[in-house]
């Protein structure tokens, strides 16, 4: 009798949380809610959640440029990288990054010299910023390569990922370490955890994952993308003739849903 008790209590923060609904919100609200200056270059630093689907820079490029936004864009990611595997005062080094880029036909197009970049996106591991052996680096990672970015001239913004399909309660805390780290560093955060919270809560069954339950299927990978424009340009990306292939529905839904997300977000007091 008490080997069950002792069971049954131990399990029951797992079926409380499996009873509650799936946060979209943000409990810090952000400091920051100006974007600032529209991007015209982006240098996207993370991981694999923005490589899969032929990397999140590329999708996020043509969205904008169905928008009538141009934006040059350049993904540096390590698989299963936290963000303080990467070498930031390297990636944004003058004349180094960017310096050229494949136009056309592939030819080759030397960019102006000096800086290249006037925004990079900052994500770090899926659980970095929440595993308590993690936390105090992603904290400390953001703030040095912040500092790095402003004295280049470059702006900072933070991407905050999603929760893992099973773990829903991950999206909670990914927003609010985010806003902290945001909000300590005056950097924009780019909701994307909460934009995935919006749209499973819109259609449960729609398929934002890999069959792993961490990386992004295309819808995901299109979702995050219109949650990034819509922090960015703070324009609805709804309507955007950009689908990536999905069903006209599916993409609308996901724009809608991102929209929704970034103006919550950027609302909440």
């Amino acid at each position: 009798m008490h080997r069950t008790l002792r069971r049954l209590l131990a399990a029951l923060p797992l079926i409380v949380a499996a009873a509650l609904p799936l946060s979209t919100a943000a409990q810090t609200a952000p400091k920051r809610t100006d974007p600032g200056a529209r991007p015209e270059a982006m240098l996207w630093v993370g991981n694999s959640f923005f490589y899969y689907n032929n990397s999140m820079h590329g999708h996020f490029g043509q969205l904008a440029a169905s928008l009538h936004e141009k934006v040059r864009g350049t993904s540096v990611t390590i698989s299963g990288s936290g963000l303080d595997w990467h070498d930031m005062e390297s990636l944004v080094r003058p004349n180094g990054l960017g310096r050229y880029s494949f136009v056309g036909d592939n030819e080759i197009r030397f960019n102006p010299p000096g800086r290249q970049y006037d925004t990079v996106v900052m994500m770090d591991c899926s659980q970095c910023p929440v595993h308590p052996q993690l936390q105090q680096a992603f904290h400390d990672t953001v703030r040095k390569d912040a500092e790095i970015l402003r004295k280049q001239g470059i702006r900072p913004v933070l991407f905050m990922s999603w929760a893992y399909k099973d773990k829903r309660e991950m999206t909670q805390q990914l927003a609010e370490q985010y806003t902290r780290a945001g909000n300590a560093n005056d950097l924009l955060v780019i909701p994307a955890g909460l934009a995935f919270a919006k749209a499973i809560a819109a259609k449960p069954d729609l398929e934002l994952y890999q069959a792993d339950k961490r990386h992004p299927s295309l819808a995901g990978t299109y979702l995050a993308s219109c949650a990034t424009f819509a922090t960015l340009f703070r324009k609805s990306p709804v309507g955007a003739t950009y689908t990536a292939g999905l069903p006209a529905d599916t993409a609308r839904l996901l724009q809608q849903a991102a929209w929704d997300a970034v103006q919550d977000y950027f609302s909440a007091k």
